[in-house]
């Protein structure tokens, strides 16, 4: 375990290699689970003003989830906000590219410059999950393991590509440059142990 500024930072972070493999997987992760992408307070009023822009990117099941439940959910289970799901299933900001992939309307309005939020952070992170500050003030970043993405590891392990380092951007974006140089830093210098 890392400590990098408030986050305390799973080994496997930087053990452990992944690579989406979207060719073998299809982006399952949009349409498995139990609930949708989890959402921090600060996305929810994202979602509401940006959801007319996103729209015409939907699709029609996706539309009228959102219309019926909201531009996101409560979920009891895990205390936490999500993005709302069809039925039960697929997030319905979800879409399909003509060869069955999954792709997010939410980034394919962002692409086009329509909107300039990208996605929710959880899902640009993905699979890194981050918990809350606890009662010492501390954030955990874990590695979510999953075996829909048995592909994306070993995709990893043949790019030799650590985790943090795949998902390098959202670091960025969610904890500036300087926190994940200081992760950089303590994965190729440190050499952490697995615990």
């Amino acid at each position: 375990m890392l400590i990098i500024e408030d986050v305390l930072v799973s080994d496997d972070i930087i053990s452990e290699q992944f690579i989406c493999n979207l060719n073998a997987c299809k982006g399952a992760c949009c349409w498995e689970g139990d609930y949708g992408a989890p959402l921090e307070e600060a996305e929810l009023p994202i979602l509401e003003s940006i959801y007319k822009q996103v729209k015409p990117f939907l699709t029609p099941e996706g539309i009228r989830a959102i219309e019926q439940a909201g531009v996101y959910t409560y979920s009891e289970d895990v205390e936490d906000f999500a993005t709302t799901l069809v039925n039960g299933g697929a997030c319905a900001y979800m879409t399909r590219d003509e060869t069955g992939v999954a792709h997010c309307g939410i980034e394919q309005a962002y692409r086009a410059g329509v909107i300039d939020f990208r996605k929710p952070i959880s899902c640009h992170l993905y699979p890194i999950r981050v918990s809350p500050k606890n009662e010492y003030q501390f954030a955990r970043m874990n590695y979510d393991r999953w075996d829909i993405c048995s592909a994306a590891c070993a995709l990893g392990k043949e790019h030799q590509m650590p985790v943090y380092r795949f998902v390098k951007e959202a670091l960025i974006r969610k904890y500036g440059e300087d926190f994940y140089e200081a992760l950089d830093y303590a994965a190729t210098e440190l050499k952490p142990t697995a615990s």
